[in-house]
């Protein structure tokens, strides 16, 4: 076992989320300003019709990223508790599996895509006038769909043996070479919104290839050896298991989005779509650094709980709510006190930095109950908690969202719309706290009869 991860099981708690959360939140950190700078350039390269594009052009990005996340996270929790456990055969075969399941799905997912982009496109609430834009956008990103999947699942397998500074510097490299490549391509070449998705694919292409080097180098406690074309279906159906509540949560953006840009269509237009588009990016930059200490405290967890050191596991689920609570609570403040200044870095378009600032403001009422949602669900899913994690996933997106997406506007038009999102945590967190507290005592007071 690599000495990384033996860490997991010996060092303070304490020390250990900080080694494993900082790289986590610094890469979430840089990745979020990825967004953000993408968006910048596209607002100003392209117009607010760019920024409409990349709004309905997120549903297909979100499944991508589903994927990545079902396969890497399923993989990451089983692969943490076998190497906790010792048994290293297991961890290098789930491995193997997650290559595969990886690279399959997000091929089939680019050619039915590809097949079909013209009527998705309209699906997900494209007006006319955007169409254009959104299709000269997928086209090109979806050439480069494996590179995403496999950096993103491979990232949750680095992080599962405790290694979370090469995880950290993959995200560092594909994001800081895309806000390189993005002026360049959108301005300096004129190539517009297809400059935007040639940086992203070229980015995402690098930081396979670092991951792919890295793994091969041998400083990794998984080795490819042995690697052979093989599907394990009993080994892949656990993957998916355990990792499926991610693809939900993370699919169920997708829904969500679609939902959000069919009723903005109605009560609001092109104008509505462009302003979710950046409400949108700065809601997901807040929320980047919660994943980062969730993505810390869970190959602790898994570890630790593999190896039935309880106490450790209990120590990081509190410093991780702590922290995450605290963060979510610095976003709300934030984005209260300046929605203005925050939307004004990306247009300078009057109208859409009056219809921006608003509903990022009102998008994010509810935010200091997010970092404990997301902690919550990140646990469940390191313990290997497959049911739990599913409802969870679900509560948010599906359960509480979406229906008031298609009640609210009936009632309160545009405004409908913006509310549906705070009221949507408050009931996602009321039911995380309902599980938390019934299953405390069977998975933590009284652990061996798990």
């Amino acid at each position: 076992m690599k000495e990384q991860s033996k860490r997991l099981g010996e060092d303070n708690i304490g020390s250990l989320m900080w080694r494993l959360s900082v790289p986590a939140f610094i890469g979430m950190f840089v990745m979020g300003m990825y967004n953000i700078v993408d968006t910048i350039f596209v607002a100003r390269g392209v117009g607010s019709l760019g920024v409409a594009a990349l709004s309905i052009a997120f549903p297909v990005q979100m499944i991508m990223m589903a994927m990545a996340a079902m396969f890497g996270i399923g993989g990451a929790s089983i692969i943490s508790r076998a190497l906790g456990a010792g048994d290293q055969e297991r961890a290098n075969k789930v491995y193997h599996q997650v290559i595969w399941l990886v690279v399959i799905s997000s091929l089939l997912l680019a050619l039915v895509t590809f097949v079909y982009l013209d009527p998705l496109i309209t699906m997900f609430g494209a007006t006319p006038e955007i169409h254009q834009y959104a299709k000269d956008f997928l086209q090109i990103l979806l050439l480069g769909s494996v590179f995403q999947t496999f950096g993103m699942a491979m990232n949750n397998i680095v992080r599962s043996e405790g290694n979370a500074k090469i995880a950290m510097l993959t995200m560092i490299i594909s994001a800081v070479l895309n806000m390189i490549l993005n002026p360049i391509f959108i301005m300096g070449l004129d190539w517009g919104i297809r400059g935007s998705a040639f940086a992203t694919l070229i980015a995402q292409a690098v930081g396979a290839a670092w991951l792919l080097i890295y793994f091969l180098s041998g400083k990794s406690s998984l080795t490819l050896r042995g690697l052979r074309f093989h599907i394990d279906w009993k080994l892949s159906g656990s993957i998916v298991a355990i990792g499926f509540p991610s693809f939900i949560m993370m699919s169920a953006g997708s829904i969500v989005s679609i939902a959000v840009n069919w009723m903005l269509n109605i009560h609001g237009g092109t104008m509505a779509i462009a302003a979710y588009g950046v409400a949108n990016r700065i809601a997901s930059f807040m929320i980047m650094p919660i994943n980062g200490v969730t993505q810390g405290m869970q190959p602790i967890v898994g570890f630790n709980y593999g190896s039935r050191e309880y106490k450790r596991v209990i120590k990081a689920v509190k410093l991780s709510i702590i922290a995450a609570t605290a963060m979510s609570i610095i976003a709300f403040v934030v984005v209260e006190l300046f929605p203005d200044l925050l939307v004004s870095v990306f247009t300078e378009d009057k109208a859409l930095l009056r219809d921006g600032a608003h509903a990022v403001q009102v998008v994010l009422l509810a935010a200091p109950t997010i970092g404990f949602q997301i902690v919550c669900g990140g646990l469940y899913q390191a313990l290997g908690r497959a049911r739990i994690s599913f409802v969870i996933s679900l509560m948010r997106q599906i359960i509480c969202l979406v229906p008031l997406l298609l009640i609210l506007p009936n009632f309160w038009g545009l405004d409908g719309v913006w509310y549906a999102f705070p009221l949507a945590d408050v009931g996602a967190f009321t039911v995380c706290l309902i599980i938390m507290l019934r299953t405390w005592r069977g998975l933590f007071k009284n652990p061996e009869m798990v």
